[in-house]
């Protein structure tokens, strides 16, 4: 059963269930049983073995995923909740996530500049072109990140 309607003293309140819930926000039902436990969304109780949720979990699971596509942790995100379930975002830290994004994007052009012009370069092997090894050695020493990855002192 997708969607439910249900009466309770004469207050009608539409319900979802876990498959919905999952099939409409686009992640699987464990994710959506993960983020319960860690406190992100609630079920409102069960109906039979399906957990059941308030439709209003489709608009915090946007906002979920917005904040993991910008880089924040799950308990940046958690934090961004009030008790009461509404959002609570501290703008400092989306401008402080602004600006790591920011740099980033300008590591991310480097690295495709300097991997565009590897692609291209004439130098009979990539370990004699000096781009390539600028690349390298800043890989070496960290200059480099992998994506999610930290970059020490900065």
């Amino acid at each position: 059963m997708t969607e439910t309607t249900e009466t309770s003293d004469a207050t009608e309140t539409t319900q979802l269930d876990i498959a919905e819930v999952s099939h409409r926000a686009g992640v699987p039902a464990s994710t959506l049983r993960y983020y319960e436990e860690k406190g992100l969304i609630s079920s409102m109780g069960w109906r039979g073995l399906r957990r059941q949720y308030d439709p209003g979990v489709l608009e915090r699971l946007a906002l979920i995923a917005l904040g993991r596509t910008a880089g924040f942790s799950l308990d940046e995100i958690a934090d961004m909740f009030a008790p009461d379930g509404r959002p609570r975002i501290d703008r400092g830290m989306l401008a402080a996530k602004a600006d790591e994004l920011d740099h980033r994007i300008r590591e991310l052009g480097v690295l495709r500049d300097s991997l565009r012009h590897a692609a291209a370069c004439p130098a009979p092997s990539h370990l004699e072109c000096p781009t390539f090894r600028r690349l390298l050695d800043a890989a070496a020493s960290g200059g480099v990140a992998a994506p999610g990855r930290r970059i020490p002192g900065r």
